[in-house]
């Protein structure tokens, strides 16, 4: 299978072996660790930020810059299901969250599936299409936001720790990943700080729309604005 770094300064093309895609390991020019992609995949991205670029991103809200931050921001990076984008807005809506992200494979507006779980949100909140979340988090990181990724990782901690200790303030961006295979490597590598919430069942992980709402509103609560 043949890949491509996602590092904007690299952008290396390789070989994988097919049963490596999904998976994460270094770039063999770069050495930054990033989730391998088909280059199908990759290729298809690029060909949806080139058609937005024509097309306009047909939204009725203003375009968010990562120069001038919210104070809470959010990137969704390879979000397949467009009802989870769709609920994801409203909530983010809701909280108080003045920005997204949308990047990868995430589905953007106009969408009916978007439109049935936002109810409207996505035309007053501000958000932008990018083909990857490297060409958004350095900008944010220079603005002085702080990019806290929700996933559950060896390294990672339990929200409600993080904000006990003080660790987190705003301007932040909120970043989730693809329902199955989570935040890509890359991706987290960027991440300042990478929490998760307790799973006290079975089950590993929830619904990423679900987990966004907890976080989001943890934070809304928590953060001082």
């Amino acid at each position: 299978m043949r890949t491509q770094c996602p590092n904007p300064q690299c952008k290396l093309v390789f070989d994988v072996p097919e049963e490596r895609a999904g998976k994460n390991g270094p770039c063999p020019d770069c050495g930054q660790v990033i989730t391998y992609r088909s280059l199908e995949v990759i290729r298809a991205v690029e060909r949806e930020r080139e058609r937005r670029a024509k097309i306009g991103q047909q939204h009725g809200g203003p375009l968010p810059d990562p120069a001038r931050p919210a104070h809470f921001n959010a990137l969704l990076e390879d979000i397949r299901s467009l009802w989870n984008v769709g609920s994801i807005f409203r909530t983010a809506d809701g909280a108080g969250f003045g920005q997204l992200f949308l990047c990868g494979i995430t589905g953007c507006p106009p969408r009916k599936e978007i439109a049935k779980t936002s109810l409207g949100a996505e035309d007053h909140l501000a958000w932008a299409y990018h083909a990857g979340a490297l060409e958004v988090l350095p900008a944010l990181k220079v603005a002085g936001v702080l990019i806290v990724g929700l996933e559950c990782t060896e390294a990672s901690e339990p929200l409600e720790t993080a904000l006990g200790r003080g660790a987190i303030k705003a301007p932040l961006c909120l970043v989730v990943g693809n329902e199955v295979s989570g935040i890509s490597a890359e991706t987290l590598a960027a991440c300042d700080l990478v929490c998760h919430l307790p799973m006290r069942g079975i089950k590993q992980s929830l619904n990423v729309a679900v987990a966004f709402g907890i976080g989001a509103y943890l934070l809304a609560e928590r953060v001082a604005r």
